[in-house]
């Protein structure tokens, strides 16, 4: 390793990381407490170690070199072993302390709140950054590395991943009191061709399994809609504007006022599992750890939990 950078100091790191997320000297500065003209000296100093630029100005905008991302990379590796070593003391003295770093599909956006709660009663000392976003997201997330574990359906199968099924996650098929299949038992799913389904955007896990199950099934959709968020499906759906075809605990309270209906399809509900998902080889925090067998080993108290949503 060149000498140069064994001078770096976690000081500086810590200014570039910030320059890095506000790209603005000025920001940086009342971010970190500092001046700004000392902020441009910890870069130029920073520079002069890693021996390139790392930031260049296009027009009047800040953006990072190669080399600063390769930096930043790094720099998150550090960060985070320390977070780890942080955790591991606060372990050998009998406590769990730290921050779960969480991502997860928002079709268990709902859910996972309780599942936090219920795990922070064991260990108090725990705190937690959620961050809920689409199945794309979730997955680029995973990809960057920018979480501990990641709560989703449908795992994508051609990435390294190791992934734990917690929780069944059923899809069903609901509408309003009004609609004309209300009442009626043991439909075929061919009725649906005839029907205006309300679906999922392309891309989402819900969607997803609705389109390989279509599929199996020989099921030709034609008048399908699409909806941005489970909740829009299910709005829809008590609007009057079709059969949504949702996660069931979207649709929980609704069905429990009398606004929806489950309508009785013989090939439904369609069952699909959530999962704790992680890159394959990461080394996880003591706190993931815990979270994971908190996961696994209360599986009564799990579905107890999500029993209101389902």
């Amino acid at each position: 390793m060149r000498k140069e950078l064994h001078r770096i100091t976690l000081r500086q790191l810590q200014v570039f990381r910030t320059l890095c997320s506000t790209l603005s000297y000025s920001r940086t500065a009342e971010e970190m407490a500092l001046t700004q003209p000392a902020v441009s000296l910890q870069m130029r100093q920073l520079e002069e170690l890693v021996g390139q630029p790392l930031f260049e100005y296009v027009g009047r905008k800040l953006y990072l070199t190669e080399a600063a991302n390769l930096l930043l990379a790094a720099s998150t590796d550090m960060f985070n072993r320390l977070d780890i070593l942080d955790m591991q003391l606060e372990a050998l003295q009998g406590t769990l302390h730290g921050e779960l770093r969480l991502a997860v599909a928002s079709s268990i956006q709902y859910l996972t709140p309780h599942l936090l709660a219920a795990f922070r009663q064991r260990h108090p000392q725990v705190s937690f950054r959620l961050e809920v976003s689409t199945r794309a997201e979730v997955i680029r997330r995973l990809r960057d590395n920018l979480d501990d574990l990641v709560l989703m359906e449908m795992v994508p199968a051609d990435r390294a991943l190791d992934f734990f099924p917690f929780l069944n996650n059923p899809v069903i098929a609901v509408a309003a009191p009004d609609h004309p299949l209300v009442g009626r038992r043991q439909l075929k799913l061919a009725e649906l061709e005839s029907q205006t389904v309300l679906l999922r955007e392309a891309g989402s896990g819900v969607r997803k399994a609705c389109d390989e199950f279509f599929q199996q099934k020989r099921v030709h959709l034609q008048q399908a809609m699409d909806m941005g968020s489970g909740e829009t499906v299910v709005q829809a759906a008590i609007a009057g504007l079709g059969i949504g075809l949702v996660a069931a605990h979207s649709a929980s309270a609704w069905l429990r006022s009398g606004q929806l209906v489950q309508l009785d399809f013989s090939d439904l509900p369609l069952f699909r599992s959530w999962c704790a998902v992680h890159a394959r080889g990461k080394r996880l925090s003591p706190v993931a750890e815990a979270f994971l067998a908190f996961l696994r080993e209360e599986r009564a108290l799990v579905k107890q939990l999500a029993a209101p949503f389902g």
